[in-house]
């Protein structure tokens, strides 16, 4: 029933505040369209994919530009014409080319990383590029990482490990997928059970069972950091498992589970639910952090490459919106609804805007808890090898680099970037900036001294 007067999650209301749409989520979505044909951000999206195109090509900045400069606009695109696969070459030229497929699904897990790929449909970005998308709502990242080997879903959500962990044969038969674009940064918390409010010292967690979404997850790997950093072995003194993140709360209701590092909105969730409280964001272990991405198989662009530049502006397009914090309460009404998260809006606009409850009777004020910056910079992709290689999951030598390059498509389209207002950090590293990890600098030329400088690991 859309207009049921006891539920306690929906307002009553009969019409938007306008008067001129069914329901608050349609002038949510009227109003952003208009915002969106305000800004000329398509043609930014085509400079960026096609940045992104050559940047695969010369994933070393200094080469590409020594290469520029020497011969020229005109003699370097003859020239990479005649040694590029045709399908990257059409893929590069094309500003609109024929479509080489307009039916498309692409899956998604109901959370607020999946923002920009969830919004580009009811805001008709896919449709602008003569899309005709259907994003599917998914139970678990597993069914995901299925559906796109058997090629079910031609795109997808994914969690940014997993394109790497696939393309290595991780967990699943190796097949080559890349990272088109970051889909958020940051948005993920550590959520602990109310009974343990008074056990905010993660030294106190031994014996505890904890969720995470998936083994190939930043979730994963940012909670065995942060416990290990405080003496405790990930791997014997707690309990991680895998859990559905739509299930995350039901399971700390039931008592099944102490915590869990997971997705927004459900540490949000949690909170609404008096259930847990926010213990921690997990920028403050790294701000900036990559968590989802979106997503395709080298198979798909090779054989589609329109089609994926065209889901690649769609997608962009939404990233610069979801950017802007002006619009980020709208957002919130758009894919609130069952079709989307299936959430209480209240609950998803805390996690957008940044203004939330954390359960212990604080409000606080963090409007990057959630952002939604696409770079996706290849030290991110090192990064997360040196933790599958810490903890057991990636076997032998790994070529760092080259796994990095192959899989995270970057692009060095600053102008474009600072164009769409998206802060890009000056970068003169050819891709691979330091970070900070819980006041540690990783080194991205130096994974294996990384590694070892680790007191708990497993290789």
């Amino acid at each position: 029933m859309s207009h049921d007067p006891y539920d306690a999650d929906r307002p009553l209301l009969m019409h938007c505040s306008c008067g001129r749409h069914a329901s608050a989520a349609e002038h949510a979505v009227a109003e952003l369209k208009t915002r969106s044909e305000q800004a000329d951000v398509e043609a930014e999206s085509r400079q960026f994919v096609e940045a992104a195109l050559v940047k695969a090509l010369f994933p070393q900045d200094a080469v590409r530009r020594r290469f520029l400069k020497a011969v020229g606009r005109g003699t370097a695109m003859a020239a990479i014409s005649s040694v590029l696969p045709v399908a990257s070459l059409q893929a590069m030229a094309a500003e609109k080319g024929p479509l080489e497929k307009k039916d498309l699904k692409i899956g998604f897990i109901p959370i607020t990383c999946a923002t920009p790929l969830i919004m580009a449909h009811p805001l008709g970005f896919y449709s602008k590029q003569g899309l005709d998308v259907q994003v599917v709502k998914t139970a678990g990242w597993a069914l995901i990482r299925d559906k796109m080997l058997n090629k079910e879903y031609d795109a997808t959500h994914f969690l940014s490990p997993m394109p790497v962990a696939i393309s290595l044969g991780l967990g699943a038969p190796a097949t080559p997928m890349h990272v088109a674009t970051i889909q958020n940064t940051n948005g993920q918390a550590i959520t602990l059970a109310v009974k343990h409010k008074d056990k905010r010292d993660p030294k106190d967690w031994k014996g505890f069972k904890f969720a995470v979404p998936f083994e190939y997850s930043m979730h994963n790997f940012l909670l065995r950091y942060y416990v290990a950093e405080a003496g405790l072995d990930p791997d014997r003194d707690i309990q991680i498992r895998v859990v559905p993140p739509p299930e995350m709360v039901a399971n700390l209701r039931a008592g099944n589970i102490d915590g869990f590092l997971g997705p927004d909105p459900f540490n949000q969730r949690a909170v609404f639910e008096e259930v847990g409280f926010i213990h921690l964001l997990t920028k403050d272990l790294w701000n900036g952090h990559p968590c989802c991405a979106f997503g395709t198989s080298a198979d798909f662009i090779q054989k589609n490459p329109n089609t994926f530049i065209a889901l690649y502006r769609a997608v962009l397009n939404a990233a610069a919106m979801a950017r802007e914090a002006r619009n980020r309460e709208l957002i919130a009404k758009v894919i609130s609804p069952q079709a989307y998260l299936n959430q209480p809006e209240t609950v998803v606009a805390q996690v957008l805007t940044g203004k939330f409850a954390d359960g212990l009777g604080n409000v606080k004020v963090v409007p990057d808890r959630a952002d939604f910056d696409p770079m996706p910079w290849q030290s991110m992709a090192v990064w997360m090898l040196t933790q599958m290689k810490r903890w057991g999951y990636l076997k032998g030598d790994v070529d760092y680099k080259a796994v990095a390059e192959k899989v995270f498509l970057l692009t060095d389209a600053k102008k474009q970037m600072n164009a769409l207002d998206l802060a890009v950090p000056e970068d003169k590293t050819g891709g691979y900036p330091k970070f900070t990890v819980m006041g540690k600098t990783f080194d991205p030329a130096k994974p294996q001294a990384y590694i070892d400088s680790f007191a708990i690991k497993r290789s």
